[in-house]
């Protein structure tokens, strides 16, 4: 998974990932419609990094994921720039409630060369944190996180956003790609702040490497509550 921010500093975060077997690209659906925005941006970055990619007619219907084997599932991230500006980023169960709990992968302090090791087993989630230097920052155990079904999200000056259009209001702050020349792989582009036309989407950007994208569903947050009375 590799993370790029753009702001007045950039993020570049390198993901590499064991035990994971990614899904076919061909198995995922486009989004209908297309997210309209300000495509020169994101376009002129996947140009340069994953030539032949059409952000205006190519995203991908993936708003949740999973990993693709059962058991334990272990990656590593790691920063190559600092977050900048407040921002942090994690993943949350993609089934929770309307306020999901979120689990933090690298607080906004973090700076260039830090890197986590992430474990998925029995449910849970085992974070180990390191500096630059590959000391240990500490080491965080999130209970109930799903490998199955979980989302990603930002946090920063503009709010919090999550990858599922329906906990952002309806709207799309993240718009999902799938690799060409890394095929099973997938770029999800975000946008920190609330999505308009005028959006550009590349001031996140992560590639994701050996995770399925569940389908989304269209649902009301009245049919998100019932399934918790």
């Amino acid at each position: 998974m590799m993370i790029w921010l753009k702001r007045s500093t950039q993020l570049v975060l390198a993901v590499t990932v064991l035990a994971f077997v990614a899904g076919p690209a061909s198995a995922v659906n486009l989004r209908s419609p297309q997210v309209v925005f300000n495509y020169a941006p994101l376009q002129g970055y996947l140009n340069v990094v994953d030539p032949g990619i059409n952000v205006a007619t190519q995203q991908v219907d993936a708003q949740s994921w999973s990993t693709s084997i059962t058991g334990n599932a272990d990656f590593t991230l790691m920063l190559k720039t600092g977050l900048g500006k407040g921002d942090a980023v994690g993943v949350y169960n993609g089934a929770a409630g309307p306020v999901p709990p979120l689990f933090q992968v690298f607080p906004a302090a973090a700076v260039a060369g830090w890197f986590a090791q992430m474990h998925f087993a029995a449910g849970n989630l085992l974070v180990t944190l390191f500096d630059q230097n590959g000391i240990i920052q500490g080491q965080t155990f999130y209970p109930g996180v799903s490998a199955s079904n979980f989302g990603f999200y930002i946090q920063g000056p503009c709010g919090t956003w999550f990858s599922q259009d329906s906990r952002n209001g309806g709207a799309p702050q993240m718009l999902t790609y799938s690799s060409l020349g890394n095929p099973g792989d997938f770029w999800l582009a975000w946008e920190e702040c609330a999505y308009n036309a005028n959006s550009t989407f590349d001031g996140v950007v992560i590639n994701v490497q050996s995770i399925h994208p569940t389908p989304a569903k269209t649902v009301t947050w009245g049919s998100v509550k019932s399934s918790y009375r």
